[in-house]
């Protein structure tokens, strides 16, 4: 079963990988990059801080925990456990695979782009979505920051689907941690608040 589900990763990464151009080519490696990126991630701080005053520190923390556990589960845990080879590592594609820029490490399951745009899109959803609601629009980047990915031919889909599930896995527990951390440390304060009065 796993191994016709490796069949079918590999077909549909194929098919994705061969609509390519050299007019794309540098668009799609630049923007799989993270410095380009840097405007929107001023911005989503901006909102952060807009919304939440002094108290949005414990959003960008909360932010900051989902990429935490979205990168280290996929690089350090699942890529080296899994061992599975890159597109552009795999010998049988050779020839095959449209490969633009680097290869990158050996392995490739799961994708840490997947999971660590999906985890801030779901942080920021959930902490932003009560007060801005296009916050939602994040999920269609990180749609498109993994897709980069196939386009060079780093990732396979069955990469970025399960990088992505992580990065929302993720992106949920970091926000119910800061939560429950931020109602316990305002408790607190409320306990002091009413002792020393």
């Amino acid at each position: 079963m796993l191994e016709k589900i490796s069949e079918w990763d590999q077909s549909l990464f194929l098919w994705l990988n061969q609509y390519h151009s050299d007019f794309m080519d540098p668009i799609m490696y630049y923007s799989t990059r993270t410095f380009p990126w840097i405007p929107l991630y001023v911005f989503l701080i901006f909102l952060i801080w807009k919304a939440y005053g002094k108290q949005g520190w414990w959003v960008i923390l909360g932010v900051l925990l989902s990429i935490l556990f979205a990168d280290q589960i996929t690089s350090g845990l699942m890529k080296p456990f899994f061992e599975r080879l890159r597109p552009c590592h795999e010998v049988l594609l050779n020839g095959m695979v449209h490969n633009y820029g680097n290869c990158g490490g050996m392995y490739g399951f799961a994708s840490s782009h997947a999971a660590n745009s999906f985890a801030i899109a779901t942080a920021m959803y959930l902490g932003l979505s009560f007060k801005y609601p296009a916050v939602k629009w994040l999920f269609l980047w990180a749609v498109f920051f993994s897709y980069t990915r196939i386009y060079l031919g780093v990732h396979y889909p069955g990469d970025i689907l399960v990088g992505a599930l992580v990065g929302v896995l993720s992106g949920l527990a970091a926000y119910h941690i800061f939560r429950y951390i931020y109602n316990l440390v305002r408790m607190k304060g409320r306990i002091n608040k009413i002792k020393t009065d």
